[in-house]
């Protein structure tokens, strides 16, 4: 599985942005997906994360009520970020958890996506 994330960028605190990923590959064996994001100097956080067959979505407290990760056609997830703050300025980075029994579960990360926040 190849994953490509788009929407990064600037905004000012209080504002909005969207990412989306799209899937590629064996995308009907995919099992979760989410974003983690990664600050300079932080460790990665995992952000948010979606159960691909039924949609059920998991949030790190720091961005529940704020952000909103949603499934689209097999393999492709967005996330919508609302309420922006400084702290959430990162690299946010798409993956998936996938496989089958033949393969075994594996997980694929994308390149990344910037995003900034100005105060």
């Amino acid at each position: 599985v190849q994953l490509v994330e788009s929407g990064g960028g600037l905004a000012e605190a209080g504002g909005s942005l969207r990412l989306s990923c799209v899937a590629s590959g064996s995308t009907r064996s995919i099992k979760t997906m989410g974003w983690s994001r990664q600050a300079p100097g932080k460790q990665r956080e995992l952000v948010a994360s979606i159960l691909m067959h039924n949609g059920y979505p998991t949030y790190a407290d720091s961005v529940k009520g704020r952000f909103t990760i949603s499934r689209g056609s097999a393999g492709t997830i967005s996330l919508q970020m609302d309420s922006l703050s400084e702290d959430d300025a990162a690299v946010y980075y798409c993956h998936a958890l996938w496989g089958t029994v033949e393969t075994g579960l594996q997980d694929s990360w994308g390149q990344g996506t910037q995003v900034s926040v100005s105060s």
